[in-house]
C-alpha cells in the first residue's frame, strides 16, 4: 500500500489516485499506460484491490438490475429542449441545428 510515510517516486500510483480513477478503470476509459498503471497499484495494494472488487460489484448489480431500462423518446426530447434552453439563457449562447443528410452513390 503507498499511503504510508514512505516518500512516493513519480512514477508510483498513490491509493488516493486509484481509489478515484477506480470508474474510469472499470468502465474502460482509461489510457492502456494508466490501465496498467491502476492495475498494477491494485493488485499490489489489499485496501485498494477489495475497494476495487466492491465496486466493480456493484456495477455489475447496477448493470443487470437497471441495464434494460430506457429513457422513453418523449423524455428525451423533453431533456435536450430543456439543456437547449438553458444553455441559451444562462450561457447567452445561440443554438442553431443543422440536418446534415449523407448520400452513397455506387458506380458511377
Amino acid at each position: 500500500m503507498s499511503t504510508g510515510d514512505a516518500p512516493e517516486t513519480e512514477d508510483k500510483v498513490r491509493c488516493e489516485e486509484a481509489l478515484s480513477e477506480i470508474y474510469l478503470l472499470l468502465d474502460k476509459e482509461c489510457s492502456p499506460l494508466r490501465d496498467a498503471e491502476l492495475r498494477r497499484h491494485i493488485e499490489d495494494c489489499p485496501p485498494c484491490l477489495e475497494e476495487y472488487g466492491i465496486d466493480e460489484q456493484i456495477k455489475e448489480l447496477l448493470h443487470r438490475k437497471c441495464g434494460g431500462d430506457l429513457a422513453p423518446a418523449e423524455l428525451k426530447s423533453r431533456l435536450r429542449a430543456s439543456i437547449r434552453q438553458t444553455v441559451a439563457t444562462r450561457g447567452g449562447v445561440t443554438l442553431e441545428r443543422t440536418e446534415i443528410t449523407v448520400e452513397q452513390r455506387t458506380g458511377e
